[in-house]
């Protein structure tokens, strides 16, 4: 059985991305939670406990240590290939909207952090903010439109969409999803009542106090 090694579910946007993919997809998984500690040393040699970069999240399989998000789905896809869609157009489209969201969308990133308990709704928003919500609604309503389905590379939920559920919950605490087009919004509203996601913010609800360290 797989282990994945998470930080907070509050903050922590990386690992609900190959955690609600496991959870979505029914794929078997134990969970161990290291949380983010105040003294950064301290976090560090803990964390090292997981992954050799000191970061969330890292799976522990047979043996193997892997780190990083998209590293971990290729991974779990390579023993559940429906982690990707059927279609290889839509998987190469997939694979290259995950390596998007690993790379860009800085602004969102920066100025809409991580956070499960906080609403905001903002209302001056930057150039680069704009921008990255114009890319955003460009590539949901693309995936939408092109492969036809309720998710981003078709009917059914796949790596894609677990790579922008936090994303979701960034639109919709802090008031952007009406820069969307109507399918993109319908879209993230279905993704955020997802059952996975929907467990994920129901046990963010819990961590109101951490651990000074962890065991």
């Amino acid at each position: 059985m797989y282990t994945l090694f998470t930080a907070n579910k509050t903050n922590s946007s990386w690992s609900l991305r190959p955690w609600m993919l496991l959870e979505q997809l029914c794929i078997p998984f134990e969970e161990k939670v290291l949380y983010f500690q105040p003294d950064k040393n301290l976090q560090k040699t803990d964390f090292l406990q997981a992954a050799p970069t000191a970061k969330m999240p890292a799976l522990h399989h047979n043996g193997h240590i892997i780190w990083d998000s998209l590293a971990i789905v290729e991974y779990i896809a390579e023993d559940y290939p429906h982690v990707w869609a059927d279609d290889k157009s839509a998987r190469a489209w997939s694979r290259s909207a995950c390596a998007e969201m690993h790379s860009a969308f800085t602004a969102l990133r920066s100025q809409c952090s991580m956070n499960t308990h906080k609403f905001e709704t903002l209302t001056a928003l930057d150039t680069a903010l704009k921008a990255d919500l114009i890319r955003i609604n460009q590539l949901w309503t693309e995936g939408l439109q092109r492969f036809g389905g309720d998710y981003l590379a078709g009917n059914t939920f796949t790596a894609a969409d677990a790579f922008y559920a936090p994303v979701v919950i960034r639109l919709k605490h802090y008031g952007l999803l009406d820069y969307l087009s109507s399918a993109a919004k319908a879209y993230a509203e279905r993704i955020y009542q997802l059952p996975g996601m929907q467990k994920w913010l129901s046990l963010a609800e819990t961590e109101t106090e951490r651990p000074i360290r962890n065991a």
